[in-house]
C-alpha cells in the first residue's frame, strides 16, 4: 500500500471516528455540536492541505527519479515559494546540473578518447573479459593487413595471424619486439585497465621497420667505411711494392725465383680479390638516389631473365612467364631495379638444388610482382636475419645480395616480403 493511501485512510478513519463520537456525546447540547462538527470539518480540511502539502515533494521527488531513470538530466523544477520545498528543489536542482555537467564530461572524453583511438599512428586493440577483439582501429587493420569483420568479436586465440600467436605469449604489462617476412618488424605492448572490478586487455601495435632499418644502415655503413678504409689504405701500398717487384725483370733471371714470383703473383690477385670485396660492401653504403622515370617492368623482367639464362641452364631450371600484360609501366631506377632483380633471381636459383621453376607473376591491377621458386625454402631459425648485412647461409656468401636489394627497393617507396608459404615454394613479392 502506497504512503499516500494511508494517510488517507488514517485521516478519513479519524474524522469518522471523531464525527460519531461528537455525536454520541454532545446530541443534548446542539450548539457545542455543531461547534464540534465545525472543528471536524476545518480539520479534515487542513488534513487535505497538509496532505497537497506532503504529498507534492513526494510526486515531485517521483518526477525526477523518473528522469534520472530515463538520463534525462534536463527537467528542473521551479521554486515554489515554500521553504521547505523550495530547499528541496534546490538540492535536486543543483544534483541534476552536477549530474548533466559530468555526463557531458564523460561523453567528450569518451569522443575524445575513441577519436584519438581511431587516429593514432599506433596499432590499437582493445579486447573483451574473455579475451575476444572488442575494438580495433584503422591503424592496427593496416599493420596487420586484415579486416575488421576478421577479428572483431574473435577470441586472438582464433585468429590465425603472427601477430596473434605472439601475444598469446606476451604477459600483460610486457612488450616485445618481433619480425614477420624477414623485413617487418613490430613492437607490441599488452596491457590492461579494470573495467567494473575485471581487469580488460588491450594492445598497442607499433611498426619499427624504418627506425630499426635507419639505425641499422647507420651501424654497418660505419664499420664498412672503417673497413673500406683500413684494407685500401693496406692493400694500395703493398699491392704497389708487388706490381713493382713483378715487373723488374732483372730479378725474375735466374729459374730458382719462380716458385716466388708465381707466390708473389697469387698475392697480389688475392689482394685485388679483397679490394673487390670490400667495393662491393662500399656500392650498399654509397648506393645513390634512385633516378626515377617511367620504364617497363616486363622489358626489365626479360632482360633478367635472359642475363641469369646460362646460370639457370646450369641447375636445369625453367623460367615461367605469368605476366598477362605486354607492358607495364613503372616510376623506378631502371639500372637499380634491374640489379635488384639480378639478385633476387640468383638466389632463387642458388636455392634449387636441381631442376625446378622460377616463376614471374605479375598482377597489374594489384601493382605487385611475385617472383617464386621451388627450392628447398628458407630454414625458420634464419628468416628474421636474411635482409641482415653480412649475414648468409652460403658457404662463401659476403651477406650483401639480399642487403643490396632491400636498399633499392626501400629508397624506390616499395614494399616487399620474402617467405617461404609452402614446402617448395618460396616468394619474393614487391609492391610497386
Amino acid at each position: 500500500m502506497k504512503l499516500r493511501t494511508k494517510y488517507l485512510l488514517f485521516v478519513i478513519i479519524l474524522h469518522l471516528t471523531a464525527l460519531v463520537l461528537s455525536f454520541f456525546i454532545f446530541k443534548d447540547d446542539k450548539l457545542i455540536f455543531i461547534i464540534s462538527e465545525v472543528f471536524i470539518l476545518l480539520s479534515a480540511f487542513i488534513s487535505w492541505q497538509l496532505y497537497n502539502e506532503l504529498i507534492q515533494p513526494l510526486k515531485m521527488l517521483m518526477q525526477g527519479t523518473e528522469a534520472i531513470k530515463d538520463r534525462d538530466f534536463n527537467i528542473k523544477f521551479v521554486e515554489t515559494g515554500k521553504y521547505e520545498m523550495d530547499q528541496l528543489i534546490n538540492v535536486y536542482n543543483q544534483m541534476i546540473d552536477q549530474l548533466r555537467t559530468e555526463r557531458t564530461k564523460q561523453e567528450e572524453q569518451h569522443f575524445f578518447l575513441e577519436k584519438l583511438i581511431q587516429t593514432s599512428p599506433t596499432g590499437i586493440m582493445i579486447l573483451d573479459y574473455e579475451d575476444r577483439v572488442q575494438q580495433i582501429n584503422p591503424m592496427a587493420l593496416q599493420l596487420l593487413n586484415i579486416k575488421e569483420k576478421e577479428v572483431v568479436g574473435k577470441s586472438i586465440d582464433a585468429i590465425e595471424h603472427p601477430v596473434m600467436k605472439q601475444l598469446k605469449l606476451l604477459p600483460s604489462g610486457k612488450s616485445a619486439t618481433v619480425t614477420f617476412d624477414a623485413v617487418t618488424t613490430y613492437k607490441l605492448q599488452k596491457s590492461h585497465f579494470i573495467d567494473r572490478g575485471f581487469p580488460r586487455h588491450f594492445i598497442m601495435i607499433e611498426e619499427l621497420t624504418a627506425e630499426i632499418l635507419a639505425a641499422e644502415k647507420k651501424a654497418y655503413g660505419k664499420v664498412i667505411r672503417m673497413m673500406a678504409h683500413e684494407v685500401n689504405n693496406t692493400v694500395g701500398p703493398v699491392n704497389s711494392i708487388i706490381q713493382s717487384t713483378l715487373q723488374s725483370q732483372n730479378i725474375w733471371k735466374e729459374n730458382e725465383t719462380s716458385n716466388l714470383h708465381n707466390a708473389l703473383q697469387v698475392a697480389f690477385d688475392r689482394n685485388n680479390n679483397l679490394n673487390i670485396f670490400m667495393r662491393n660492401f662500399a656500392d650498399v653504403v654509397r648506393l645513390p638516389e634512385p633516378h626515377l622515370k617511367k620504364v617497363d617492368l616486363i622489358k626489365i623482367i626479360h632482360g633478367v631473365s635472359q642475363l641469369m639464362q646460362m646460370k639457370a641452364g646450369e641447375k636445369q631450371v625453367e623460367f615461367i612467364y605469368e605476366l598477362r600484360t605486354n607492358s607495364f609501366l613503372i616510376d623506378a631506377d631502371e639500372q637499380q631495379l634491374e640489379q635488384a632483380l639480378i639478385n633476387i633471381v640468383k638466389n632463387a636459383i642458388e636455392a634449387i638444388t636441381d631442376k625446378g621453376k622460377i616463376i614471374f607473376d605479375l598482377n597489374a591491377q594489384a601493382r605487385q610482382l611475385v617472383v617464386t621458386d621451388t627450392g628447398s625454402g628458407i630454414n625458420v631459425d634464419v628468416a628474421s636475419n636474411l635482409f641482415s648485412p653480412f649475414f648468409s647461409t652460403k658457404k662463401d656468401g659476403q651477406g650483401i645480395g639480399l642487403t643490396l636489394v632491400k636498399e633499392i627497393l626501400l629508397n624506390h617507396g616499395f614494399t616487399f616480403s620474402l617467405k617461404t608459404v609452402k614446402d617448395g615454394q618460396t616468394e619474393f613479392a614487391i609492391q610497386f
